[in-house]
């Protein structure tokens, strides 16, 4: 039997995130470094050196070193964003993210970091809209 400890809305945001690339190979290495991060995650886990729901104030030594080779900037209380549960995808010059989550900065400062231009929105309000077009 499972236990679900979270509660609140923030698990119906049915969320699009939008990256819009000046060309797709911009994108293709934004996708690698969202997977780069989300598989460093997934090992910190495994060794304990992170903790899901307790946002730890430092980086592990790993993750500090895989930051510098990536060259990008996201907070230690962040980096368990990559933890949930979240499809991206590249679409030509754009990556899209789908997620149930709210808290989504971590993606969003590697996509700006990367050269993308964002959008945002509710799948709920704008249904059918989730390919890359937008609204």
């Amino acid at each position: 039997m499972k236990i679900w400890y979270h509660h609140g809305t923030e698990h119906s945001a049915n969320l699009v995130m939008i990256g819009h690339f000046q060309d797709a190979s911009k994108a293709t290495r934004a996708k690698e470094i969202i997977d780069a991060l989300t598989e460093q995650v997934a090992k910190d886990q495994s060794n304990g050196t992170l903790t899901l729901g307790s946002p730890s104030n430092r980086y592990g030594t790993e993750m500090l070193d895989l930051l510098g080779r990536l060259d990008v900037s996201i907070g230690p209380q962040e980096v368990e964003q990559f933890a949930y549960e979240a499809s991206v995808r590249v679409e030509g010059n754009d990556i899209v993210l789908t997620t149930e989550e709210l808290d989504i900065s971590a993606f969003l400062k590697v996509m700006v970091l990367k050269g993308a231009r964002i959008e945002v929105y509710s799948a709920h309000d704008f249904p059918g809209t989730t390919n890359g077009r937008g609204c």
